[in-house]
């Protein structure tokens, strides 16, 4: 999915749609894209003169790219974060580089859906954690 694709799914637009690509693996795994380019408005202040992507914008843009989970689901909804768990941030990611993303759905009842995913940049593990959303109707 382009960018265009993923703007169906989650409501998110500049600056704050933090995801340039995602497609879905034949095992249902949702491997998105990122690049920072370094002027984003969250690297101004973090930090000047080192600047560091917010750990809190890394699990936004994971939960992003796992939105791409429900593009199949149907209906007029909007994911909706519930949950963050077990967050672990491993490395820090800086401006130049890419952030690779792999989620997955390990379990749903009704309209929750949790998930588990990792944030790479090459082949550095950065974030790791389990999250949930909830698909919220629209109105």
């Amino acid at each position: 999915m382009n960018k265009q694709e993923i703007m169906k799914i989650i409501p998110h637009r500049d600056d704050m749609l933090l995801i340039d690509e995602v497609d879905i693996s034949e095992d249902g795994t949702a491997n998105g894209v990122y690049h920072v380019r370094g002027d984003e408005f969250f690297l101004r202040g973090h930090f000047p003169g080192n600047p560091v992507v917010p750990g809190v914008i890394l699990c936004e843009i994971m939960a992003q790219s796992a939105c791409a989970l429900f593009a199949d689901k149907g209906g007029d909804f909007i994911p909706m974060y519930t949950g963050l768990n077990n967050v672990k941030f491993r490395n820090p990611v800086v401006p130049g580089d890419t952030i690779n993303t792999e989620c997955k759905i390990v379990k749903s009842k009704a309209i929750f859906y949790f998930c588990e995913g990792k944030v790479k940049v090459g082949d550095k593990v950065c974030v790791t954690a389990e999250f949930s959303f909830a698909l919220a109707p629209k109105n």
